[in-house]
């Protein structure tokens, strides 16, 4: 692999480590500090129109659009799949940061939602399934690096159950204290995979680098 793509694809990985720092900090703030959702609402009602957490609320969902991106970018050519699906989930973050939801963010079935309530409850879901079937594809590819494909396994071992109580528990119990804290717990495993997926990219990137210079200093001697 050129030294040069190398390089590029290290730096797309810090700079995704950095992106997720950077949003979830102030997906975060916006949801502690503002008068939003506490602890029985969606994360997403942070950012409702009229809230003076909003804009840092769009902000950090921005920075994750951004990170997924950058975490695309920075996977080799043979993880074309997952680039696809983490290209996938960054348009759909982008779409539920640009759409917010009305107060509350209601969801069928138990609540009549607006034509952007859907829009911004479908993108958001589709989203977060896009960075799951991304680890799933980074757990069984061969072309992934090992560190890789355990940091994915671990991350897609806990997503999945998570994932599938969050859906039930929306189609059952509706918003409330349980989906709150498990869609919490949800977005916390994805944005710490995210992180430790773009760091461990970075780290690899900058020790074939280093690899690669020091080979060149051998063969000048």
């Amino acid at each position: 692999m050129p030294e040069t793509t190398t390089t590029a694809r290290a730096a797309a990985a810090s700079a995704a480590a950095g992106c997720v720092l950077a949003g979830t900090v102030a997906v975060t703030v916006a949801v502690v500090a503002g008068p939003g959702p506490g602890l029985t609402g969606y994360v997403s009602e942070a950012g409702i129109a009229g809230s003076g957490y909003a804009p840092a609320y769009r902000i950090g969902v921005f920075a994750l659009a951004a990170a997924l991106l950058l975490l695309a970018t920075a996977l080799p050519p043979a993880l074309r799949a997952a680039a696809a699906l983490l290209g996938t989930g960054s348009l759909f973050t982008l779409l539920s940061g640009a759409v917010t939801c009305s107060a509350g963010c209601p969801l069928p079935p138990f609540e009549a939602a607006t034509v952007a309530d859907l829009v911004h409850g479908g993108a958001s879901i589709a989203a977060v399934a896009a960075v799951v079937f991304a680890m799933l594809a980074l757990a069984f590819l061969p072309a992934a690096a090992p560190r890789l494909r355990l940091l994915a396994r671990l991350g897609v071992a806990v997503a999945l159950p998570l994932a599938g109580a969050v859906g039930l528990a929306m189609l059952v119990v509706g918003r409330g204290a349980l989906v709150g804290m498990l869609e919490r717990l949800l977005l916390a495993l994805a944005a710490a995979w995210g992180l430790a997926t773009a760091t461990r990219l970075a780290l690899a990137g900058r020790q074939h680098t280093d690899a690669t210079v020091d080979a060149s200093v051998r063969d000048r001697r």
